[in-house]
């Protein structure tokens, strides 16, 4: 599926730009977060870690999203592809993680019988996903759209690639 505009109203360009730079301040703020709060954090595998290396686990990721989404931005200003490339393989990897994230975390509440806690957290957690997964698709068509311009900026008017070869 591929859209042709971002909410109805803006170009993908600046959906694309509007989702990196949302990237980077949630980012920014994810990192101040888990530092400052004293919330015990926890992985889904490993629940054994100790609280300061899950910290510096989650912290690097945040780090690598602020880089990924600088790329993106950049890319897209310089319509450049190979730059935007990471956000949009990676991206697509964090909505699966994301998704699988919300259903355990929902399903452990609801075994730990904090049921208003699980639905709340199921419900929000889902229309997370549907956002994410919106403006992931926002960046892949505007990804797919310079592929196709610069794929028929090397065709002639015959749709055959020019040669530039002189016999």
């Amino acid at each position: 599926m591929q859209l042709t505009s971002c909410c109805g109203c803006y170009s993908l360009k600046a959906g694309t730009l509007f989702t990196g730079v949302l990237g980077i301040i949630l980012s920014i703020l994810s990192l101040v977060m888990i530092f400052t709060l004293n919330v015990e954090w926890k992985t889904i595998l490993i629940d054994v870690v100790d609280q300061s290396i899950v910290r510096i686990i989650f912290a690097i990721n945040l780090c690598m999203t602020i880089l990924i989404s600088m790329l993106l931005i950049i890319g897209a200003v310089k319509r450049n592809t190979f730059m935007m490339l990471p956000w949009v393989v990676l991206g697509l990897i964090l909505a699966v993680g994301l998704l699988v994230s919300v259903i355990y975390t929902s399903i452990m509440f609801f075994v730990n019988q904090l049921v208003i806690n699980g639905i709340l957290w199921l419900v929000v957690g889902l229309i997370a996903i549907v956002i994410y997964t919106y403006l992931w698709l926002v960046v892949y068509s505007y990804f797919q759209q310079l592929r196709y311009d610069k794929l028929n900026s090397r065709m002639g008017p015959y749709g055959r690639p020019y040669n530039y070869r002189r016999p």
